[in-house]
């Protein structure tokens, strides 16, 4: 049990009392009578006012790592628990991406069970670039149904890279998604990547057009791409999806973007990820000369900006890795700092960097320095 002494949250300060994984009550405590009353159970950790927020949720993580667009030595290497954490995630869904083939279904939901044993909370998307889609069980509708951790699927489309998939086969694709949904009770969805190709995403309006399929199973990601997919993400959003920015190196870039959406106020449909551990490959003529890789350091840099730079209240800036991305995949106990829900917690500096991390109810990251590492590590 960690009693969380003067927490500054939303302007006002507070103690919250945590018990096991969750957040057991919220308000003033006496830390004299819980001694009494708990003794040496319970720890007991005076925050002086720092900012709290909830623990980030990147909703696009290659976990087990991407790339391969430049040979067998481009593969990306896995996440580290480390790295997840000192960013302020206690949440990620983990992705496949061009490579399904030394990669796999089987291999991503491993490595998500490894980060739920780590300490974190993890899920996964069945499906890759590849179409059909790969899976576990043969039918991407049996996986999301059957396997906990899976979430949706993945897709790609409007890339070199993608299995160009046709218009039926998307509206079939979605369809099992829709119905997967509805008898798992999970918010299923489609996560397309949205390459800067020839199409961008009119055969996603076009879709919602012509079919009864909610909008609320398509969210695109890397939506900043272009500007004809920017503006196209926009009209997703009034309709209903929850859209995507990529946290990528230019973090001005992407407040930029941020900014445009919340003056179009759809910022409630805005999600931030990392597409950490994924390849960033440098094309020209369609052939890679060259490539690096994504990391979730952007995601905080991101918050900090808008706070400090654009004057936007901490609660806004954070919704974008909390509370958005909680509601877009259906995570009831994820996203607030709520009585009930999980003890995912980033205590702040005064300077808003991260300082502390608390991940299911244990400090995992304290002081600016890792305090929990995968077994590997």
């Amino acid at each position: 049990m960690i009693l969380l002494k003067n927490c500054n949250i939303d302007d006002s300060i507070k103690d919250l009392l945590i018990n096991d994984t969750k957040i057991q009550s919220i308000g003033v405590f006496d830390e004299k009578n819980l001694k009494k009353i708990f003794g040496k159970q319970i720890e007991i950790i005076d925050l002086k006012n720092k900012n709290v927020i909830p623990g980030y949720i990147d909703n696009h993580v290659h976990v087990t790592g991407g790339g391969g667009e430049k040979g067998f030595t481009s593969r990306a290497p896995e996440i580290k628990f480390s790295d997840i954490i000192s960013s302020g995630v206690t949440t990620v869904v983990g992705v496949l991406g061009t490579d399904s083939v030394t990669r796999s279904i089987e291999n991503l939901l491993s490595k998500t069970k490894a980060l739920n044993e780590e300490g974190i909370t993890a899920y996964c998307l069945t499906g890759s670039y590849e179409y059909p889609s790969p899976t576990i069980t043969g039918s991407v509708q049996k996986d999301i149904t059957f396997i906990n951790e899976i979430l949706g699927v993945k897709m790609a489309i409007s890339d070199h890279r993608c299995y160009n998939p046709t218009k039926e086969e998307l509206i079939k694709l979605m369809s099992e998604i829709r119905v997967a949904g509805l008898i798992s009770g999970k918010q299923s969805s489609v996560n397309y990547h949205i390459g800067w190709g020839k199409g961008n995403m009119d055969v996603l309006l076009g879709i919602l057009d012509e079919t009864n399929i909610p909008a609320t199973v398509i969210r695109p990601t890397h939506i900043t791409c272009n500007e004809d997919v920017f503006n196209q993400s926009l009209e997703l959003a009034k309709r209903g999806s929850y859209i995507d920015i990529t946290a990528g190196e230019d973090v001005s870039k992407s407040v930029e973007y941020i900014r445009k959406i919340f003056d179009n106020g759809l910022d409630d449909k805005l999600t931030i990820s990392s597409d950490a551990n994924g390849s960033v490959p440098i094309w020209k003529n369609n052939e890679c000369i060259g490539f690096g890789i994504h990391t979730m350091k952007g995601l905080h840099e991101i918050v900090r900006e808008l706070v400090q730079k654009y004057n936007f209240k901490l609660s806004e800036a954070t919704k974008l890795l909390t509370s958005n991305p909680a509601n877009a995949l259906g995570l009831k106990y994820k996203g607030k700092i709520s009585v009930g829900f999980d003890a995912d917690l980033i205590v702040l500096d005064d300077n808003y960097d991260i300082d502390t991390v608390i991940s299911l109810g244990k400090v995992v990251f304290k002081n600016k320095k890792v305090i929990n590492r995968g077994i590997y590590e």
